[in-house]
């Protein structure tokens, strides 16, 4: 495990964090689950049947022991949860059909969340991305301001270490979401020790072209500065004039940013998950991620492709993102 996931964990071991597991019987989730619990890392909470989940357990000769796990259908308090569901969701689900949905392991577990029965949540080993973040929006929403979730990788090699936003959520954002989204990821930076740098990205430096989609990047940073005015940002730039202190020295004089940023917004969800790709495969950085970001509290999307190890990862990035 890189330095980067031994800092986390260092972080996080002794909190006492819980992490909602609803894939409870995929076999990664079980093996990265139960090495958490039995470190003392984080309290897996696996969902599903307590049965199948230890008749899978052995199968894939795995104890489960140290994890806690939950079943819907038995679960005492599924009259308050119900309530809760129904007044969350502002009448949009009577009692009758809130009582069906929170069967769903998604929903079950994203309200465990939300009723503070747990810190946050892994899913997607055998789920879609919708499937994991439509409960979120819909129960634990986003933070007061944030009009939208965004999805960041940090970027890690050796001793670097950056963050790229949005490479995984919003295909178009307008300017509002661009700032939301540097704010946001200069928060997700500090969590893993970045002191954030942040450079709004383009094709453009500084005014060098004009067009729509340039301003936008303009309108971004000046929203992103209402926000929060100490943060440390500046744009637009292109890449080489917010990463190499010689061109940013010719190109922008005069910015805050010298060619040392090290929190990049795109423009675009093309741009971002282009650009995370080519750092990965011709820079050899590793992605860490995507990591969710603007919700009211932690919830995290594996791809369904993941290992026991992606597991384990994502489970100490959410457990470092609850506060």
């Amino acid at each position: 495990m890189s330095q980067l996931f031994d800092q986390l964990e260092e972080k996080i071991t002794g909190q006492n964090k819980s992490i909602v597991f609803p894939e409870g019987q995929d076999e990664r989730i079980l093996k990265a689950a139960s090495q958490l619990g039995a470190a003392g890392i984080i309290t897996p909470i696996l969902i599903g049947n307590k049965t199948d989940i230890r008749h899978k357990a052995e199968e894939y000769g795995v104890n489960v022991s140290s994890c806690k796990l939950m079943d819907p259908a038995e679960f005492a308090e599924m009259d308050v949860m119900v309530e809760t569901f129904v007044e969350r969701r502002k009448g949009k689900v009577t009692k009758e059909e809130a009582h069906k949905i929170l069967q769903d392991e998604n929903y079950f577990g994203t309200m465990l969340v939300y009723m503070n029965q747990a810190d946050g949540l892994v899913s997607g080993a055998a789920h879609s991305t919708a499937d994991t973040v439509r409960p979120a929006l819909q129960i634990i929403k986003t933070k007061e301001g944030i009009k939208k979730t965004s999805g960041v990788f940090i970027m890690v090699r050796g001793e670097e270490k950056y963050v790229f936003a949005d490479c995984a959520i919003n295909i178009s954002p307008d300017s509002q979401d661009l700032a939301e989204i540097a704010v946001e990821s200069a928060v997700t930076g500090k969590l893993f020790d970045v002191d954030p740098r942040v450079a709004m990205l383009s094709f453009s430096t500084k005014g060098s072209a004009k067009s729509p989609e340039t301003e936008k990047v303009e309108e971004a940073l000046k929203i992103a500065k209402e926000k929060n005015p100490y943060l440390i940002i500046d744009g637009e730039f292109q890449f080489d004039a917010a990463f190499v202190p010689s061109v940013a020295e010719k190109k922008a004089p005069d910015s805050v940013v010298q060619g040392d940023a090290n929190v990049f917004i795109f423009p675009s969800l093309e741009a971002g998950n282009i650009g995370y790709k080519i750092a990965q495969r011709l820079g050899e950085f590793e992605a860490v991620g995507p990591i969710l970001q603007g919700l009211n509290k932690p919830v995290n999307d594996l791809s369904r492709g993941c290992s026991v190890d992606d597991v384990f990862k994502l489970a100490l990035i959410t457990a470092a993102q609850a506060k």
